[in-house]
């Protein structure tokens, strides 16, 4: 699934395109991208926006329209844009959507697995909607050790589970939480509430750079994910515990292992991350 990283890297290559420019045809072939409501409706009213600008919250593109609505664009597992000069956009048979600008410009909506979602909100339901879902953002100045540290505080949860939850930390999700924990020298089950304040201090240095690294190299390609112009991302590249089963840690040279937390596969270093 798209994380942080690889929502950023989407919104920044979109940014320069979208802004300022006018939908002129817009078109949803998928029932679920839009349901409960019909795609027909959402894509009648996209023609005619013009796009403010390209944001982005945790996992979620948030493409800002001048009338004040945002279409929220969630990725999920599979889901990918790509943009082209009309009419020059590959044939696909996992495209959900595709709207042209004024520009000249076609914007497509892939999706393998059918799970992701495009809502279409007034500012009034965009505020609640993302503020029930979202916790801080990792990377601003005012995501502080601190405030890590209060929102760990007496959780029961293994921390791994902690930083998958998006109600606490908005965007982490299973590579980077792997990346994180083993940068920080934690092992991914120990309850969230028993890390001590060094330890957490270590981990929100952890989060903050490899979700950094992430961003740097574009995210990370493994199956699906592609960025808008086509190219892979390159974070796959710099694993040091993710997917790695087997493999030497980077550190001390023991074999990287796999075990299941909170129902998710999880890699890590059994010597420099130890229970």
């Amino acid at each position: 699934m798209p994380e942080l990283p690889e929502v950023e890297t989407v919104r920044r290559q979109l940014s320069p395109v979208l802004e300022g420019a006018t939908i002129t045809d817009a078109k949803i072939h998928d029932t679920r991208l839009t349901r409960p409501v019909d795609p027909r409706l959402v894509a009648d009213a996209l023609v005619g926006e013009t796009i403010a600008t390209v944001g982005r919250r945790g996992k979620y593109l948030l493409v800002r329209l001048e009338s004040g609505r945002t279409l929220v664009v969630h990725l999920r597992m599979t889901g990918s844009l790509r943009y082209a000069p009309a009419g020059e956009l590959p044939a696909d048979a996992h495209r959900r959507a595709i709207l042209r600008l004024d520009t000249g410009t076609d914007i497509a909506y892939r999706d393998v697995r059918r799970f992701g979602t495009w809502e279409l909100l007034d500012e009034d339901h965009l505020r609640p909607y993302l503020a029930a879902r979202l916790g801080p953002e990792p990377l601003v100045q005012s995501f502080s050790s601190a405030k890590l540290t209060r929102l760990a505080a007496g959780r029961r949860a293994p921390i791994k589970a902690f930083l998958l939850d998006q109600r606490r930390i908005a965007g982490i999700g299973n590579i980077y939480a792997d990346e994180a924990l083993w940068r920080a020298r934690i092992h991914p089950r120990r309850p969230a509430g028993e890390l001590d304040e060094t330890e957490l201090a270590r981990l929100h240095r952890a989060v903050r750079a490899a979700l950094r690294k992430g961003v740097e190299l574009e995210g990370s390609t493994l199956r699906e994910y592609v960025t808008p112009n086509g190219s892979a991302g390159g974070m796959q590249r710099e694993f040091h515990a993710y997917g790695r089963l087997g493999e030497p840690c980077d550190r001390c040279g023991r074999p990287i292992e796999r075990i299941v937390v909170g129902g998710r596969g999880t890699w890590f270093c059994p010597h420099c991350q130890r229970l």
